[in-house]
């Protein structure tokens, strides 16, 4: 097993929350910097600009999930995670087929621009992505299970879209593979949202809508064989050795953590 630091909610320039400097090769270059080994790209309601950045990221040594986080109509959102860039295009296309038929405004939401590896626009999205689609988060969670997809509920400290701030609490037989909290919450802060979860696995990110968004320190370290999809969907569940270490602060090394007791030799 290996230590590496993945980011699993990062957005581009598709997202029209975020800043133009979310590019393809932009992303990349700034995980490089951060020593970021994995991240999801996760725009709202679409994964469109997912392949740009894994195209982007070939021999760089980051690993890039592609996703989206959507939007339902409770107004929850939760980010869903795939294999590859087909199984992400054809949820999204199911997600297409509920979001309200709602133009973007660019001058009051922002731009929504789909680009290529080097950042070529291909072509702006006329659709509104930030709006809640037409089915319920539970929902959006089975369809992303039956998909070949993780779901995780994203944010859940914060007081608008997410599912405690909506619904009070997450019910015990809610079928989600993690939780995300914010990367900015203290150590102490976060074992106290930890308690809320019903012991399901909790994971840190960035949700960058900007390049200095993107740091090592909002990363969530995980002991994988590599990076990859399945490798993470293990250490969701702890299989094999694969694990999300807890507390964030722990960055020992695979022999240290072997030798403590907490990770079984493979």
């Amino acid at each position: 097993m290996e230590l590496f630091h993945m980011d699993l909610h990062i957005h581009t320039v598709l997202s029209p929350c975020a800043e133009l400097d979310m590019g393809a090769p932009d992303i990349i270059r700034r995980c490089i910097e951060e020593h970021v080994d994995i991240i999801a790209i996760t725009d709202h309601n679409s994964s469109r600009n997912s392949r740009a950045v894994k195209k982007a990221a070939e021999g760089s040594g980051v690993e890039v999930i592609c996703g989206l986080e959507v939007q339902s109509a409770e107004d929850i959102h939760v980010l869903c995670l795939f294999p590859d860039p087909e199984r992400a295009a054809l949820f999204e296309e199911w997600v297409n087929e509920r979001l309200p038929w709602i133009l973007n405004r660019p001058e009051k939401f922002g731009d929504q621009i789909e680009i290529d590896e080097k950042n070529n626009i291909i072509r702006e999205h006329e659709i509104l992505l930030v709006q809640g689609m037409n089915a319920t988060a539970d929902e959006i969670i089975e369809r992303a299970a039956v998909a070949g997809g993780l779901s995780i509920l994203a944010h859940i400290d914060r007081p608008v879209y997410s599912y405690i701030a909506v619904l009070g609490m997450i019910p015990g037989d809610l079928k989600v593979d993690a939780v995300e909290l914010s990367g900015c919450l203290s150590g102490d802060e976060a074992l106290e949202w930890k308690a809320k979860t019903g012991g399901r696995t909790v994971i840190r990110t960035s949700d960058a809508h900007r390049l200095m968004d993107i740091s090592l320190d909002r990363t969530t370290p995980v002991m994988l064989e590599r990076p990859s999809f399945r490798e993470i969907e293990m250490a969701f569940k702890g299989e094999s050795g694969r694990k999300i270490l807890w507390p964030w602060g722990d960055l020992r090394t695979p022999m240290e953590i072997y030798q403590e007791g907490d990770l079984p030799m493979k």
